[in-house]
């Protein structure tokens, strides 16, 4: 059963509504304002459907009159109507629509016609499936008869051939009888004798003179030959595995001069590193998260005063003159895979390309071109606007505004640093400990990363730089409690972040991920950021995939917690290769808010979204 058909301008007027129209029951919740957030807004229009609670939603678009035509129906019940329902229902009322009206009570008329024509349409077409089905078991049964027939009449020639009538077949039949291996065959037993037929032909063909069967006594006494040609001692055929002599490493000397110099340029210390040295880096001037990012307006326009030379007079003439006035998907098809082929090149992900492609298509289908306008910079035009509206914050990533905010409430900020092996989450987890600190903020270090040897002591390098306390409780320990226990004691010392350094993981360990949603769940805390390579290409969708999955599944609460923002790392090494970004806010819907660029600590920035997108269709 239909729960509701909605129709609404792509400037949200609500034009006609089933439940209002026919008095059908209010839906629960809200699955329609979800599509709009989740879909529409985030160019995942080109969707079969969506699931909202118990609701499924399909909808269709009319871009030239820029109409919405949204279905919702219970999930369970697999309609087969709904997209015949849709496209009749967007035919019939882009026919009345008039932009000056507001009111289309007598649409409902038209409207029960319509679903009930397509109610039938689809109860014929489940009746032909069902009877087409039914077809091809008759059949089968019909063609059974024959095949065994056909059974019957090979295997009474294979009897033929064992009573020396063929020549083939008669010849094989002998030397089963003569080798006493095959009388089987005389008993009745087909399918074995037929078989073992086709083992014994293949052995004449590749030595006519071995008719038996194989001979393990032959086999030892090759063994034993070619054992002795080898000089190989042999007991019962098989060799006794000598112990290789083991070698100890030794220290390789240059110019036969051995030096005892120790190669050891760290900080000196004690054995837990606590001792603070006279080279601390505590000031390397200012990060670069407070530092604003310009695009260069001498390249923009560069790039308005090469358009109308790239265009050209007659080529924009001609193209103007060609065009067709309601643009149509074939049309659409060229400029497409260019740009498809072009974010790829900038290490999108094909999935991710593919569906942003799909969804500017259903965006521009129907729609009219303007005079002495390109397909092409119409397509580009729309994708520009799709990828400013998937990179830009759908909510505030002010952390500073945050932290305040806990900080008036009594208790730290808590950032939790997550993400795959090698990506840089301690490195960068110093840098935003630096840029707290330079915003007059006390940070406190969670060695949480129980896991890899050395990582406590790598986070302690970096406390006792930057002169900020650490909490460590070693190795082999619940990175759950570890977490917790020191939440409550940068309480206890009234600081006002607490960054948790945890375990690289692979999105596919189990046990790991298991830990990091017990750390999650135990420990609530303010953001949990996911560290990812800029590097990575495809991967990206299947880490940001997974670990959301993972969190969810594992989850002991009902509202599982998933990831918050992105932090993006080693973003100097990639050039123009800028994909990863658009390909982690796609696939998980969550913010870029810091990007790693450097080896220092300054080396932190925010995310320029425009010169993001700019990068990828330059």
């Amino acid at each position: 059963m239909l729960e509701e058909l909605l129709i609404f301008t792509r400037g949200g007027l609500i034009l006609w509504s089933s439940c209002r129209a026919l008095g059908g029951a209010a839906l629960k919740g809200s699955p329609i304002d979800a599509l709009i957030r989740s879909c529409l807004l985030e160019e995942r229009s080109a969707d079969a459907s969506f699931s909202q609670d118990t609701y499924s939603l399909k909808w269709t678009f009319h871009n030239e009159l820029g109409l919405v035509f949204v279905a919702v129906y219970q999930r369970i019940l697999h309609l087969l109507y709904v997209d015949d329902l849709l496209a009749a229902v967007r035919k019939e009322f882009s026919q009345i629509y008039d932009p000056k009206r507001t009111n289309y009570d007598d649409f409902s008329d038209i409207f029960r016609q319509l679903h009930l024509e397509a109610e039938a349409r689809a109860e014929e077409m489940k009746k032909s499936k069902q009877a087409i089905a039914s077809r091809p078991s008759l059949t089968a049964s019909q063609k059974t008869g024959p095949k065994a027939r056909g059974d019957s009449r090979g295997n009474a020639g294979g009897k033929k051939g064992g009573s020396g009538k063929d020549d083939s077949d008669g010849d094989s039949g002998k030397e089963h009888n003569a080798n006493g291996t095959f009388k089987g065959q005389e008993n009745g037993i087909k399918d074995n004798s037929r078989a073992r037929d086709v083992v014994v032909k293949g052995k004449e063909n590749g030595g006519p003179k071995d008719n038996g069967a194989f001979d393990v006594n032959k086999l030892q006494k090759l063994r034993n030959k070619n054992n002795h040609k080898n000089n190989v001692p042999t007991d019962n055929g098989t060799k006794k595995p000598s112990k290789p002599a083991i070698k100890k490493k030794e220290n390789r000397v240059w110019d036969d001069a051995p030096s005892n110099k120790k190669l050891d340029y760290t900080d000196p210390a004690d054995e837990r590193g606590d001792e603070v040295t006279e080279h601390v880096v505590i000031n390397q001037g200012e990060s670069m998260m407070d530092k604003d990012e310009y695009v260069s307006s001498d390249s923009e326009e560069e790039e308005v005063e090469d358009g109308p030379k790239k265009k050209g007079w007659f080529s924009s003439m001609f193209q103007s003159i060609a065009g067709k006035n309601a643009l149509e998907k074939s049309d659409l098809q060229p400029a497409l895979k260019a740009l498809k082929d072009r974010l790829m090149t900038k290490n999108v992900a094909e999935e991710i390309a593919e569906k942003l492609c799909e969804s500017v298509a259903a965006s521009l289908e129907g729609k009219k071109l303007g005079s002495f306008t390109r397909i092409s910079s119409t397509v580009q035009t729309a994708m520009e606007e799709a990828l400013l509206r998937i990179l830009t914050p759908r909510r505030s990533i002010d952390i500073l505004r945050d932290v305040h905010a806990a900080k008036e409430r009594g208790r730290p900020y808590v950032i939790v640093f997550v993400g795959v092996n090698g990506v840089g989450k301690s490195t960068n987890l110093a840098k935003v400990a630096y840029w707290l600190l330079q915003h007059n903020l006390s940070v406190t270090l969670a060695a949480c990363d129980t896991f890899r040897s050395g990582a406590v002591e790598q986070l302690r390098t970096h406390a006792r730089r930057l002169q900020i306390p650490i909490f460590e409780k070693g190795y082999e320990k619940d990175p759950a409690v570890v977490a917790k226990e020191a939440i409550q004691e940068a309480s206890r010392n009234k600081s006002d972040v607490v960054l948790v350094d945890t375990a690289g993981r692979m999105q596919d360990n189990e046990p790991l991920m298991r830990a990091l949603s017990k750390l999650i769940n135990l420990n609530s805390p303010d953001l949990v950021l996911f560290v990812g390579e800029a590097l990575v290409g495809n991967d990206a969708v299947d880490q940001l995939t997974k670990f959301n999955q993972k969190l969810a599944d594992l989850s002991a609460v009902p509202t599982a917690r998933l990831i918050d923002g992105i932090l993006l790392t080693k973003f100097d090494t990639i050039d123009d290769k800028v994909g990863a970004a658009l390909s982690m806010v796609y696939i998980s819907g969550a913010p870029v808010m810091f990007v790693g660029c450097g080896q220092s600590y300054t080396d932190l920035k925010k995310l320029n979204v425009k010169s993001i997108v700019k990068t990828l269709l330059k």
